[in-house]
Formats: C-alpha cells, sequence, structure tokens
C-alpha cells in the first residue's frame, strides 16, 4: 500500500513538473516596444532592400532571423537539418519556339506567344484540330462529352461558363473556381488526360500581344512551380486573327459567347483535318527561397504542435526605389521573433509549454503565398497533429478608414467562426484577461469583398483542415505596397500590446489539455 502511495506521489510530481506553465505576464513582458524596434529598424532597413522573395535581400533577412533564433536557444526542426525549408523557385528563358498551321508558319510575338511557366521543352505534331469550348472536363460541366481528342490538338478559350442564374456551372458561385485559377494547368492536364497531343488556345481578351507581353515570353520572372496533377501538353497561346483563321466564320460568335462565360454547346464543334506542329525549347534557372523555423519543444504534448506565423518578404526594390514593408510584414515578422523569444525565456526558466511551438516566418506571400504554401504541401509536422496557426500580417499601424472612437485599442481577427469554434473562446478569454484590446471580427463576414481569409498565409494551413486566426490591422489604404510603409509610421504601443495579446493565446492553446477541436466546415467558396 505505502508503495502504491509512494508511485502515485512521483507519478502527480512527474506529471506537474512536466504541466507547471508559470505566469505567462512575466514573459510577455519580453514583447516590448524597444525589443521590437529594434528589429524592425534592420529588418525593414536599407540593407535588406524590400526583402523580395528570390532575391539577396531575401536572404539577407532569412539569416538574420536564423541568427536571433539561434541565440535565443531555439531548436531547429530535425527534418530540415537547419532553421531554413528551401524551396525552389524557376526563371525560364526562351531558347526557341516554332508553331506551324496548315502551311503557315506563325509570328512569335504577332501570331503566338509561348507561355513559358506552363510549357517545357518539346515538340507537338497532329493532323487534325479539334476544338473543345473551354476545354474543361468535370462531372457538373464537359467540353469533352461526346469528342474523341485521342492523337489530334484540341482548340480551347480560356474561362468558364455560367448558368442562367449568372453562377458559374462549376463552383455554384459568382466566383470562378479553379478552372479559371489555375485554370490554364488543369486544361492542360485534361488534354493530356483525353489523349490531345498539345492544345492551342485562345484569351477571349487579348486580341494582341503587347511588347509587354512579348517579353514575358522570352524571359520569365521568378515564379514557383506548383504542382499540377496528371501530365499536361504544351500549347500555344494564339492572337485572335490567327485563330480566327483555324476556328473559320464561327469565331467572332464563339468569342462573343466566351466573352459573356456563354456555354459553347455543340452546334460550334469543328474538327479539321490540317497538319499542324508546335516546338519549345527553354533554359531554366533555379532560385531557392526559404522558410525561417525555431522550436521550442514541449514537454507532455511535444508531438502536437502550436504554429506562431508571418511572411518576411515583401517587395523589394522598383525602379531605385526601396519598399521597406515596415507593416507589411516587418511587423509580423517581428511579432514572431518577440514571441519566440519570450517562449524560449519561460522555457530556460523551466516553464516550458506542453505543445511544441513552431516560429515560422515565410517567404514568397506577396508573390502568392508560396512558401506556406510549399510547407502546407511538405509539412515536416504532421497536420493532424498541428492544433492550431496564428499568423500575423499587419499589426504595427491603424486603419485610416477606421472612423470608430476605439482607433487606438483594436485588432482585426480573421477566422474566429471557422474550422474550430474553440478558437473564439480562447482567444476572447486571453484578451479579456490581459489586455483588453477591442477584437473586430468585421472581416469574417462571407460578403467582405477583400476575401482577407484567403489572402495571407494562414489560408494555407486552413485549407489542410487546421485551426487559424489571423491577426491584422486593417491598413489596406494610406501606405499599403509602397516605399512609405517605414518604421516611422509604427504606432508602437498598439503594436505592443496586439503581439502580446497573440502570445497570451498561444500559451493557452500550447497549455491546455486538449487540441482545438475541428468541428466548423470552412465554407467559404472557392478562393
Amino acid at each position: 500500500m505505502k508503495k502504491l502511495f509512494l508511485f502515485s506521489l512521483l507519478f502527480f510530481c512527474f506529471s506537474i513538473a512536466f504541466t507547471q506553465t508559470g505566469d505567462p505576464s512575466k514573459y510577455a513582458a519580453v514583447i516590448n516596444v524597444e525589443n521590437l524596434k529594434k528589429h524592425l529598424t534592420i529588418i525593414a532597413g536599407d540593407e535588406f532592400e524590400g526583402r523580395e522573395t528570390g532575391t539577396e535581400g531575401q536572404r539577407k533577412a532569412a539569416a538574420y532571423i536564423e541568427e536571433q533564433f539561434k541565440k535565443m536557444g531555439l531548436k531547429s526542426a530535425e527534418a530540415l537539418k537547419g532553421y531554413q525549408q528551401y524551396y525552389p523557385l524557376y526563371q525560364d528563358s526562351l531558347v526557341n519556339t516554332d508553331l506551324r498551321v496548315d502551311k503557315t508558319t506563325a509570328v512569335f510575338g504577332k501570331d503566338f506567344i509561348s507561355p513559358m511557366n506552363t510549357n517545357e521543352t518539346g515538340k507537338f505534331k497532329g493532323k487534325k484540330i479539334i476544338f473543345v469550348g473551354y476545354g474543361i472536363d468535370n462531372e457538373k460541366y464537359s467540353d469533352y462529352t461526346g469528342l474523341d481528342v485521342k492523337g489530334k490538338i484540341v482548340v480551347f478559350f480560356l474561362g468558364e461558363p455560367k448558368n442562367a442564374a449568372g453562377n458559374y456551372i462549376i463552383s455554384g458561385t459568382k466566383r470562378s473556381g479553379e478552372w479559371t485559377f489555375p485554370g490554364i494547368s488543369k486544361k492542360l492536364a485534361a488534354a493530356s488526360a483525353k489523349g490531345a497531343t498539345g492544345a492551342l488556345v485562345i484569351n477571349p481578351n487579348q486580341d494582341v500581344f503587347n511588347q509587354r507581353t512579348v517579353d514575358a515570353g522570352k524571359k520569365t520572372g521568378v515564379y514557383y512551380p506548383r504542382s499540377v496533377e496528371g501530365k499536361m501538353v504544351n500549347y500555344a497561346l494564339l492572337s485572335h486573327a490567327f485563330a480566327k483563321n483555324i476556328i473559320g466564320n464561327n469565331f467572332d460568335t464563339i468569342l462573343k459567347l466566351t466573352k459573356a462565360a456563354q456555354i459553347i454547346d455543340k452546334q460550334w464543334a469543328m474538327e479539321k483535318k490540317v497538319k499542324a506542329s508546335f516546338a519549345f525549347n527553354k533554359y531554366r534557372n533555379t532560385i531557392n527561397a526559404s522558410n525561417v523555423v525555431g522550436i521550442v519543444e514541449g514537454t507532455d504534448k511535444k508531438d502536437e504542435y502550436v504554429f506562431l506565423t508571418a511572411h518576411y518578404d515583401h517587395l523589394g526594390k522598383r525602379d531605385g526605389k526601396i519598399y521597406y514593408g515596415a507593416d507589411d510584414d516587418g511587423s509580423g515578422t517581428c511579432g514572431v521573433i518577440a514571441m519566440a523569444e519570450a517562449f524560449a525565456k519561460a522555457a530556460a526558466e523551466g516553464n516550458r509549454p506542453r505543445r511544441t511551438m513552431v516560429f515560422m516566418t515565410v517567404s514568397g506571400e506577396e508573390k502568392g503565398l508560396w512558401g506556406s504554401e510549399y510547407y502546407s504541401d511538405h509539412p515536416f509536422f504532421p497536420l493532424d497533429k498541428t492544433t492550431v496557426d496564428l499568423n500575423i500580417d499587419m499589426v504595427g499601424r491603424i486603419d485610416t478608414e477606421r472612423k470608430t472612437a476605439d482607433t487606438m485599442n483594436y485588432v482585426y481577427v480573421i477566422g474566429h467562426d471557422k474550422l474550430s469554434s474553440d478558437l473564439p473562446i480562447i482567444n476572447e478569454a486571453a484578451n479579456n484577461k490581459f489586455t483588453n484590446l477591442v477584437l473586430d471580427y468585421k472581416f469574417d463576414d462571407p460578403n467582405d469583398q477583400n476575401r482577407i481569409y484567403f489572402r495571407s498565409d494562414h489560408y494555407n494551413f486552413a485549407r489542410k483542415g487546421v485551426p487559424i486566426l489571423f491577426f491584422y490591422d486593417g491598413m489596406l489604404k494610406a501606405d499599403y505596397h509602397k516605399p512609405t510603409d517605414t518604421v516611422d509610421k509604427i504606432t508602437w504601443d498598439l503594436y505592443e500590446k496586439r503581439v502580446r495579446m497573440i502570445f497570451y493565446t498561444a500559451w493557452e492553446m500550447a497549455n491546455r489539455d486538449a487540441m482545438l477541436k475541428r468541428d466548423t466546415p470552412l465554407n467559404m467558396g472557392t478562393r
């Protein structure tokens, strides 16, 4: 009996040792104006030249963040063998391209261009050309019904059709779906799956190619190679005049239908015995960008994870001017650094979190959420064990359009009513106890035209089912995406208060008994 009692006592003490969390306000004090200003002055300074993804400025910023994580004693993720998760970016240059239809050799830049980021070095040819409307193959709508395209070259328009009610047929809403974005990739993959050898594509809203489009057809900017299900065929994008020579007299009528997003029915079907060939050759340069990651390992729930994220990239230099991105998103980046220091200090004093804290600053957000997309598709911690992502994108200034009395004491919170019913309960409790900010949920309105929920890195966690909260100051106008988004414009006391509130929320989520429930459907339509 005594042995049983002693064992129970030891087990109780052991459990307490692993779940002790201490007073979070002691560690929140690390998050202060002086600390935030120190880091932000460097992150949004001249040396990093606006931190554009794929540039030396972005790499310098990544090295600085990594250095801070190391100084704090944060660990690296074992799977990375370091503090940076690298992902590839491509930049392509055209070597040569050639399009021939019947006996006509098309002129590059006048009759056609060959977009490089969706074409690979290769060639195709065929003896028949067949028109397939929008080139869509979906259970709700297919342009391929009753058509045999095997061994043939397909011709289709960009876009997708609406129904009589004005909703897009596939998405069922007023917003176009994935056949518009990413669109062309899905259509080229569908053509390949149907056995087509290649494609000739028409943009209904681009009758000729301007010089900028032609130049882009010779050399791309840096881009992220998104994965596509299935192999894609190569394609040439045609001018309207050249396309009309192929489709014939019905071209103008069909063009009007596509501009109005109307269904192209089978009365416009066209198949011709015409020899055609396309050749394309490019040179590819691969550039690495990175997400910077540091962790504070948890205790009894160390195999569950709380993510704190922000994007450290911005717009770089344009016409010799640096776009500093102090608020966007230097403020979020330095907030993550400050919270990492607070959790590291707690861990060093024996108040380690129960769950593992993952501090991740990502790049590529300004280009299209590239870094977070790469992580969510290549996670080094299980997403089903990731209890939450708290994402911070612009928390250092005030909304110039906000006319209420709480202008100096608010933060916009996005995602409170999606994915998990635990989110607002925990966040509001932490705020009410420690910071008393006004938590404004206006951007969670399903009718919000800004679509903020889809515009920062938390979305790539949400699309995988991970509960998220996104904290944002609403600075859509004023200096947004301008060289004047500088450190001197930061509202420091409010910035400090917002980051502390996020820290308190993260502290509770890291130390509570249960992971956040996943009990609320996202149900936000298509990005």
